[in-house]
This record gives C-alpha cells, sequence and structure tokens, in this order.
C-alpha cells in the first residue's frame, strides 16, 4: 500500500450478506458529480461536499434505501439478493496489453467496466487512439481519460515492463451522481485510495486505487458495479 494512504492502513469496507456495505477506519464520506461537455461526453469530477459520518457507517447496497447513500434496512424487506460474483484474483491476471503506443503500454479488463464513459468521446477512444501516441497530446489524452475512469478498467505503464502509473486518488468514498441524455442519476459508489474490500463469504477482493460498487442492487457482477443503473434509469426516464 502506498506511503500516503498509511494512516488509512485500518480503513476496510466489508460487505455484509444480503445487506449493505460496512465502512470502518475513519473513511471520508464525499458527493462527486461527473462534468459533462455540451454533447453530453464525460469531462472530468467535482466535488460537491462532505457527508458528515462517524466509524463505522453502512451503505446501501439493494437500492431501495430512503435514505442514501446510508442503509436505512430496506434489505430485510425487499428480498435483497446480494450474491457476489466478481472475481478475487488480480487486475494482472486479467488484463488484455495493448503494446500499439509509442511511450505507453495500455492495459484493460473490461470486466470491471460500468460505462461511465471517461475512455472516450464523439469523435474516438482509447483503443482508437493508441496507435497514435508518438504524439504527445494524443498520449497525454489517453493518460487523463485512464485517470479519470472510477472503475479502473484501464491502466497504463510507460514500458512493457514498468509499472502501472496511477492517479493520486484520495483516500475516500463517493457518492456518485453521473448525467445522461435525461438528466442527472444515481452512480455507483466510488471508492478510491487503495482501501480494503471483503466479500461477505470473507474472501478480499484485490486492493486497488479505483473501485465502483454496486448501490443499485442490481449488478450481475456484485459487489462491483457493471453499469447496471444507466440502463435502468435510462429505461425508467423514457
Amino acid at each position: 500500500m502506498p506511503a500516503l494512504n498509511k494512516k488509512y492502513a485500518n480503513g476496510k469496507i466489508t460487505v455484509r450478506p444480503n445487506g449493505p456495505y460496512k465502512v470502518e477506519g475513519n473513511i471520508p464520506l464525499v458527493r462527486k458529480s461527473q462534468i459533462v461537455s455540451e454533447y453530453g461526453e464525460p469531462l472530468n469530477w467535482k466535488v460537491d461536499g462532505e457527508i458528515q459520518v462517524e466509524s463505522p457507517y453502512f451503505l446501501c447496497r439493494c437500492g431501495g434505501s430512503q435514505d442514501k447513500p446510508f442503509c436505512d434496512g430496506t434489505h430485510k424487506r425487499n428480498g435483497f439478493d446480494g450474491t457476489e460474483t466478481a472475481r478475487t484474483d488480480s487486475f494482472a491476471d486479467r488484463q488484455k496489453v495493448d503494446e500499439r503506443g509509442t511511450g505507453i503500454v495500455v492495459k484493460s479488463d473490461h470486466s470491471l467496466c460500468m460505462n461511465s464513459g471517461f475512455c472516450g468521446n464523439r469523435k474516438t477512444n482509447i483503443p482508437r487512439m493508441v496507435p497514435h501516441t508518438k504524439e504527445p497530446a494524443v498520449r497525454a489524452e489517453i493518460m487523463a481519460m485512464i485517470d479519470r475512469c472510477p472503475s479502473g478498467t484501464y491502466s497504463y505503464s510507460l514500458t512493457p515492463d514498468g509499472e502501472d502509473i496511477e492517479a493520486d486518488l484520495p483516500v475516500q468514498i463517493a457518492d456518485s451522481v453521473e448525467v445522461i441524455s435525461a438528466g442527472p442519476i444515481q452512480g455507483p459508489l466510488w471508492v478510491t485510495g487503495y482501501i480494503e474490500i471483503e466479500r461477505s463469504d470473507q474472501q478480499p477482493l484485490e486492493v486497488r486505487n479505483r473501485v465502483t460498487l454496486c448501490n443499485c442492487g442490481e449488478s450481475c457482477n456484485k459487489p462491483l458495479c457493471d453499469g447496471t443503473h444507466r440502463r435502468l434509469q435510462e429505461e425508467n426516464q423514457k
């Protein structure tokens, strides 16, 4: 774990069986929302404020709480099935490596993708840009896109045998808001800063700098978000 995060070495998120996320270790909770272009392209994130909490606190996982992001016990009444299927091996085990670039090696694991949209825009996307990274501006744009991806689907190194370079993200959990064509929607819980996450079967997930946790209750990759919330909310707003 990086030295910057040592003061949170005891911070931990535990997935409760068919229940909420238990958060221990004085991990800050904030609200963040997407900044999008006039074309609806995600550009960056902004912090909308901190939510006052005391450790431990419990965050909704079933999607039914009337006190989001906190759990209000609805999971006990709505038949929530929180069975976890997310893999417990590492990003390195699953990654696909794209070495077509100049000065950058792009790595990806699309089993983590939750369709937040930071990996492209209306003109191009990361895979299309990689062959053109001899131009430093293209290389820099790819790096920026990867740094803003909340799920950690993409990573990069400067050489094939180099260490992955990660954005300097705070140790915190963000209750996120995303933007779709119909307007703002509730996004996943965005966990940053190498916080330990333990499944309800006591199996640990790989500790990573960026993780998105499902809080709509409908992901097929629990406890991770798979973007199902976007489809459901787009359908509801039609």
